[in-house]
């Protein structure tokens, strides 16, 4: 039976082998999630393995319980491995995590599908669109691995990996079509320190997932220019208004804006020194180029890649959002940051209820 004729299977035929496509910093923390879980439920420890693209990584991760390069001074759980042979961490599994920077999904998607199980469900937690197709996650996985929706789920939250890796407490959401599939998964990532919720917004959790990266870029740019905390303020909630638009307009409820998906994520990524996206954007604030601040940062800050696809399919869908349009106009090297105040928060006068 093939990826894309199962359809949903039963929870009770599905492995239990876990696999998790990325050893970067949330990688590599979320199979340490998958791993405390089971320790909590006092199940025994399934089969999770990493799937590394660096053998250095790998060899750490199964030899040291480390990896120092993303999160330095973690020990992992002694159950983990990890590996650089994709089909082999693939194949017999029942999850399989999608850990890895949004342009470069689609190019490992044929290798998964070729060794995927039938009942495997592909749980992503990347925060980007497909640059070039405007893609989300799910949109490319239902083509490039003939998946059904019901076999999809995405995480989506206050997910600041390193605060998680240390089992300081957080909240999260995980979203299917079908609630049985994100039920099992929260099931497997519950625990002391990881508190998951169910819906089944897939299009709104992706959405918000996406954008919030962007609007921390901005947040970042105000750091990096001095400005204080009205300013971010007021772009984080401006911010929200432009998600929500975009959101709603490709399907999504207005209650996922509100919730972790949302504005939790929202506020984490905007706020914390450890976001990438609001590094990203305070080096750019500083005056560091694109490619400089890429180089400092050492992993991808999704804002930066995605932010023209972003708008795009903003512009697509008739959805005004100046704070994510100027964003654009930053990376692509046409807008400098020192004239970007005005910008920000550049619309018509109007009431605020008119998001």
């Amino acid at each position: 039976m093939s990826a894309g004729t199962a359809g949903a299977a039963s929870t009770a035929a599905r492995p239990e082998k876990l696999v998790v496509v990325g050893a970067g910093s949330w990688g590599t923390t979320f199979a340490k999630v998958l791993a405390d879980s089971a320790r909590e439920r006092g199940v025994p420890a399934p089969e999770i393995v990493v799937w590394a693209r660096r053998p250095e990584i790998a060899e750490s991760i199964t030899r040291d319980h480390r990896n120092e390069d993303y999160l330095p001074e973690i020990e992992l759980p002694r159950c983990l491995t990890a590996t650089t042979d994709l089909a082999a961490a693939v194949t017999g599994a029942g999850l399989v995590v999608l850990a890895i920077p949004a342009q470069e999904v689609r190019g490992h998607l044929p290798a998964i599908r070729a060794h995927l199980d039938p009942a495997a469900v592909v749980l992503s937690l990347v925060k980007g669109l497909e640059r070039g197709t405007d893609a989300r996650m799910s949109e490319l996985c239902a083509e490039e691995l003939d998946l059904p929706a019901a076999r999809f789920a995405v995480v989506s939250g206050p997910n600041l990996a390193l605060e998680i890796a240390r089992g300081e407490p957080t909240a999260t959401v995980v979203a299917s079509t079908d609630a049985d599939a994100a039920e099992w998964i929260a099931t497997r990532t519950a625990g002391p320190y990881f508190r998951p919720y169910t819906n089944t917004d897939v299009t709104g959790v992706e959405i918000c997932g996406v954008v919030k990266n962007v609007i921390a870029l901005a947040v970042g740019i105000c750091d990096g220019l001095g400005f204080g905390d009205n300013s971010k303020a007021s772009v984080i909630t401006r911010g929200l208004a432009e998600t929500t638009r975009l959101a709603e307009s490709l399907g999504g409820q207005a209650g996922t804006l509100a919730g972790l998906a949302g504005l939790g994520d929202l506020v984490a990524t905007c706020a914390s020194p450890l976001s990438r996206n609001r590094t990203a954007g305070r080096y750019l604030g500083q005056g560091l180029s694109v490619a400089e601040a890429t180089a400092r940062l050492k992993q991808t800050a999704e804002g930066m890649k995605s932010v023209s696809a972003v708008v795009d399919l903003s512009r697509r869908h008739g959805v005004e959002m100046p704070i994510s349009e100027a964003m654009n106009a930053v990376i692509a090297g046409t807008l400098d940051v020192d004239t970007l105040s005005g910008l920000l928060l550049s619309r018509d006068l109007k009431s605020e209820g008119r998001t």
